[in-house]
């Protein structure tokens, strides 16, 4: 059985000042994984690798980088092999998203760029940035954030565009480079409870005084909950390591059934799919 350890397999996680990104450079760095975290803001980053650091056996080390510019990125990309040695594993977590332009109608320009450079462009210079490091090291891994957002239509315009084209840059990255064992997937992430994310909803207007926005969102979940980051951590944990060695050019979804089906009371009613089974 191949060990799920990181040893030996320098790291960038992008993005990882909080929330999904600090979770899966705390899995790196308790594989025994030397991890180098940024954001924009080193502050932010630097606290994340000094707690990181004293707990567990990996090193983390913090780079400032707007992964939005080319220069900065290979900058970090540099400071990384000088101070590991090499690249085998690549988060691209970084990213986000505008609630206002949650239809067409209602994203400008301005709006949609942004929402692309931030998702998809930053991704491909990262990618482009750390491919003849890997490839230096003997190989790695690069695991995309995707989002369910990517695979069919909610919204969030722009953002939701970026993240359908992440599919075709890693499953480029995975036909082109996997003869120099450079492996290349994306994790299209249901609703992902962190703390963003639960201030989020508890913002959103009700709509209606039966029912919270919580609660309408947790309709669409066959599991009937919200996935936590420490799972998405473990399944990017299993990607970066030799024990996914033959998963390449894929989208795993972790969405707990969201775009299984249609809603779950939906199918109650029509089914009675919540008939206890005997």
């Amino acid at each position: 059985m191949v060990e799920l350890s990181l040893r030996d397999r320098p790291a960038i996680v992008t993005g990882a000042s909080r929330g999904i990104g600090r979770e899966i450079a705390a899995r790196f760095a308790e594989s025994g994984g030397d991890v180098a975290i940024c954001s924009q803001s080193y502050d932010d980053v630097e606290t994340v690798a000094t707690e990181l650091t004293d707990e567990y056996d990996g090193r983390v080390v913090p780079f400032e980088c707007d992964v939005t510019d080319s220069d900065a990125v290979r900058d970090l990309v540099d400071q990384t092999v000088e101070e590991f040695g090499g690249v085998r594993a690549l988060v691209n977590n970084a990213g986000g998203s505008d609630e206002s332009a949650n239809l067409l109608h209602r994203c400008d320009e301005e709006t949609f760029e942004r929402m692309l450079g931030l998702n998809l462009k930053s991704q491909f210079l990262l990618s482009k940035e750390v491919l003849p490091a890997m490839v230096a090291s003997g190989g790695g891994s690069m695991i995309h954030m995707g989002s369910v957002n990517g695979l069919f239509g909610i919204g969030l315009s722009g953002y939701s565009e970026a993240k359908s084209g992440l599919l075709a840059l890693s499953r480029n990255i995975a036909a082109h480079y996997g003869q120099h064992s450079v492996r290349s997937n994306v994790l299209s992430a249901g609703t992902i409870e962190t703390e963003n994310r639960r201030r989020e909803m508890e913002n959103t207007e009700e709509r209606t005084s039966e029912m919270s926005a919580r609660d309408r969102w947790l309709d669409q979940y066959p599991l009937g909950r919200f996935g936590k980051p420490e799972e998405v951590a473990d399944t990017v944990l299993f990607l970066a390591s030799e024990r996914s060695s033959f998963i390449t050019g894929e989208n795993v979804v972790l969405d707990g059934g969201l775009t299984s089906s249609l809603a779950t009371p939906f199918l109650n009613e029509m089914y009675d799919a919540d008939e206890q089974p005997q």
